[in-house]
């Protein structure tokens, strides 16, 4: 049976309950009577005491632990709390003459800075130098600097001969924001329940969730082929603005080696999906080929009946909890899979103002084919 800890006001009533029996003729309960104020202030210290023991036990248990305690627990099984991670890319000026030496400043459209990391010189009027943000000082932001080929950068400081403003000419990728409690302990509960097995479908997942930025992410053996690994991932928070897929191609690591140290064995990755295929290229087994791939978004529309007169924020309220169902519940398995419509339903059901409606599309659960992940379509209210 769980320990009941006592609230302040229980505390109190008993202090004064014992002042009472132990003191007779005292009236401990009388407002400004010493003993009334000595006994609240042994209350309110018992109080602390009590708070202090919870946050101890709370601390006790990787279950529950937070922090700096979590971050301990999870180090006895090799894991370590994800560091914030600048986003970089390519960005092209154009100009007459001149060269753009490494350090120099950008500044992205919305104030956002990053730095130049390599010289580039003028050649037929154009320039393509790498970039990265710079890094938040406090360590805890870096995903605000992935951006879409196309986003117009402008230098920092004036050179001679070259156009002020550019444009990227990838996507920036790579930012990531300090890791979370949430996540850590979820990466951390995974390493204890399934310890490694030099190569098997969760150690591709472990591998995949301790890159920057993946919150998600799922193995599938033979996915082209005998001997191949397909790790498909997820950056739910990192490419936000591209609903967690990732930005980049498909393929394997650079440091993949065909037979006596060729060449990659297929295409080489790009973006989001290459930063993961060279982090697990290391770690993997030598003779399998992984893939790092991006799950293929498949829309499902959803029609709700009963409740057309829902105001704006319940709907909103509605959109959310689509979301999370599809966020906790897709997975990918290298065959179709399925999201169960009553998990939708239970979430709206949740939400106020929601008595009485009825989802008529679709029609029965959530069917999804091999590789893809379902995503909120349109909604329409009947």
């Amino acid at each position: 049976m769980p320990y009941v800890r006592k609230t302040l006001t229980q505390l109190r009533q008993q202090v004064a309950q014992d002042l009472a029996s132990a003191l007779p003729g005292s009236d401990p309960l009388l407002r400004f009577a010493n003993l009334t104020i000595m006994g609240a202030i042994q209350a309110g210290l018992a109080h602390l005491h009590n708070g202090y023991l919870d946050y101890i036990a709370q601390q006790a248990v990787p279950f529950t632990a937070t922090a700096e305690y979590l971050e301990a627990w999870a180090a006895l099984k090799g894991i370590f709390r994800i560091p914030a991670t600048p986003a970089s890319g390519l960005v092209r000026f154009n100009g007459t003459s001149g060269d753009i030496p490494s350090g120099t400043p950008l500044v992205r459209g919305d104030g956002q800075k990053y730095t130049t990391t390599a010289d580039g010189t003028l050649v037929s009027g154009t320039v393509v130098v790498p970039a990265t943000a710079v890094a938040d000082p406090a360590g805890l932001v870096g995903a605000i600097g992935d951006c879409d080929v196309g986003t117009v950068f402008t230098l920092g400081t004036a050179i001679v001969g070259v156009n002020s403003t550019g444009a990227a000419t990838n996507n920036f990728v790579g930012g990531a924001d300090l890791e979370q409690d949430d996540a850590l302990r979820a990466r951390m509960l995974l390493a204890f329940q399934s310890p490694a097995h030099g190569g098997s479908q969760s150690d591709y997942v472990t591998w995949a969730l301790a890159v920057p930025g993946v919150t998600r992410a799922w193995c599938v053996p033979n996915v082209f082929g005998s001997g191949t690994v397909g790790v498909y991932i997820m950056l739910d928070s990192a490419e936000a603005a591209h609903g967690g897929f990732p930005q980049g191609t498909n393929g394997v690591s650079q440091f993949d080696h065909g037979p006596n140290a060729g060449a990659p064995r297929d295409s080489v990755a790009t973006g989001d999906q290459l930063v993961v295929a060279d982090y697990i290229a290391p770690l993997q087994p030598v003779t399998a080929l992984v893939y790092a791939l991006a799950p293929t978004a498949s829309p499902v529309a959803f029609t709700i009946s009963g409740i057309a007169s829902a105001s704006t924020a319940v709907k909103n309220e509605i959109n959310d909890a689509i979301d999370s169902v599809l966020l906790q519940y897709a997975q990918i398995t290298g065959a179709s899979t399925t999201v169960d419509i009553s998990f939708v339903n239970s979430a709206i059901a949740a939400i106020a103002g929601t008595s009485g409606f009825v989802i008529t599309a679709p029609a029965g659960n959530i069917v999804t084919a091999s590789g893809a992940l379902p995503t909120r379509g349109t909604v329409t209210y009947t």
